[in-house]
């Protein structure tokens, strides 16, 4: 896990559209990395319909919105078509970006004990540094949080 003011990991996966991004493909402007849980829950569709709304105001202060989660790429791209998501779901069944970033961690659901990711995002800076992170979060009016992270241009 990256610490505030450190490097990003250097990550590469697949997106919903089976094409292969590298988070080092996206230096030189912001990028809000956000971790869900599963495509199409309510929850995670109210986080993306959130950043969806919001992405031409991200887009004017020159940030690029990446979802992570550990469902697959087709799950992905169902998600992102139905939603009309104008930004990458990266594909992480590994784990491999949600263990970079911490984000795997005990759940109890009904009970039961399971891993799971906990809803996080984390804003990188245009020179590849962690910039800002949020944790255990809440979807209402997260992604405008985010947002207002973000020096206007």
């Amino acid at each position: 896990m990256p610490d505030l003011g450190k490097k990003a990991p250097a990550l590469s996966g697949t997106t919903g559209d089976g094409n292969t991004l590298k988070l080092a493909d996206l230096k030189g402007q912001w990028v809000v990395l956000y971790f869900y849980p599963k495509d199409s829950t309510p929850g995670c569709t109210t986080e993306a319909q959130d950043f969806r709304d919001l992405y031409p105001r991200f887009k004017q202060r020159h940030a690029e919105i990446v979802g992570v989660s550990r469902d697959s790429a087709k799950s992905h791209a169902n998600f992102a078509a139905k939603q009309a998501l104008p930004f990458p779901l990266v594909s992480d069944p590994d784990e491999i970006w949600c263990r970079a970033f911490d984000v795997i961690h005990e759940k109890v659901l009904y009970g039961k004990r399971h891993l799971g990711v906990v809803r996080s995002s984390f804003l990188i800076a245009p020179d590849g540094k962690l910039a800002a992170e949020w944790r255990g979060v809440k979807v209402a009016g997260h992604a405008q949080a985010v947002l207002d992270a973000i020096p206007a241009q």
